[in-house]
Formats: C-alpha cells, structure tokens, sequence
C-alpha cells in the first residue's frame, strides 16, 4: 500500500469524525456492505467472549490498535495486550459513515454496550482488503466521549 493513500483515508477519517463531533442529537446509523458490516459483527462477537487473539485476527499484520487511555499498539501480540483489560464486556458498534476507494476503506461509528442505547464512545476503522478479498483492520482508533479529568 502508498503511504500516500494511508495518509488521505486517514486524514478523510479524521476530517469525517470532526464532522460528527458530539452533535446535541446522536447521528443516524448507516447501513454497511455486507463485507464491511462483517468486520464490525466479528469485532462485537470476538470483544463480547474476550476473545483478544480473534480481535487481533481481524487486523493486518502490523495493524495499529490506538486504544483510549493507552499508548498505541502495533502487531498482534501488543494489540491482544491492549485488549486484554477490557475485552469480555458487552459491545455494540454502529456505522455513522464509511467510504471506500479501491482496497481501502474506512468506517466511522459509534460505540456502545447495546444496540439502541445511546453511545459512549466513537472510533475510526481503516480497513485494507487482503488478497482473498477479506477486510482487515489496518488501524483501529477509538476514545470515549466523556471529557478526561483535568490534570493537575
């Protein structure tokens, strides 16, 4: 991959989720292609039973996890470590916007512990297409919607 694509679907994204910031009213959903929507119900499905080395499956190899609260991690082995502490809990994703170009994607959405009920928090997927035609997570960047304490 060009660093040059990486670069405009990761200044697309964060351009996208400024755009979305913290409306009054949460931002409807959007309906995914199915091949997208199956990386958000296999992360849901592999965060819910904690299972971290599944979570680290769905990324490339020398995928980025950019946790909230944490330093980021790069590769299967520091991303099944960062998941370690919260995987297992209840998670719902939903699509608040995606787009696509060639073998690159990105999804902005939402996070929640169920589906309906109001997020808190947000994240930025950038997927790559393998060979075999599956989406894998290139980066994962997520944080919470509640403003950190101050730091005195």
């Amino acid at each position: 991959m060009k660093p040059a694509a990486l670069a405009f679907l990761l200044f697309s994204a964060t351009l996208s989720a400024f755009a979305l910031a913290q409306p009054a009213v949460a931002p409807a959903a959007v309906e995914l292609p199915a091949d997208l929507a199956r990386v958000l119900r296999d992360y849901e499905k592999a965060w819910s039973a904690g299972d971290t080395a599944g979570l680290a499956g769905l990324f490339v190899d020398g995928g980025y996890a950019l946790p909230n609260g944490q330093p980021p991690a790069a590769g299967a082995a520091a991303i099944r470590a960062a998941y370690q502490r919260n995987a297992g809990s209840p998670l719902a994703l939903r699509a608040l916007h995606y787009d696509q170009s060639g073998d690159m994607a990105y999804i902005v959405g939402g996070f929640g512990a169920q589906a309906g009920k109001p997020d808190f928090g947000k994240f930025v997927l950038v997927l790559r297409r393998d060979k075999d035609g599956t989406w894998r997570i290139a980066a994962d960047i997520d944080n919470a919607n509640a403003m950190p304490r101050k730091v005195q």
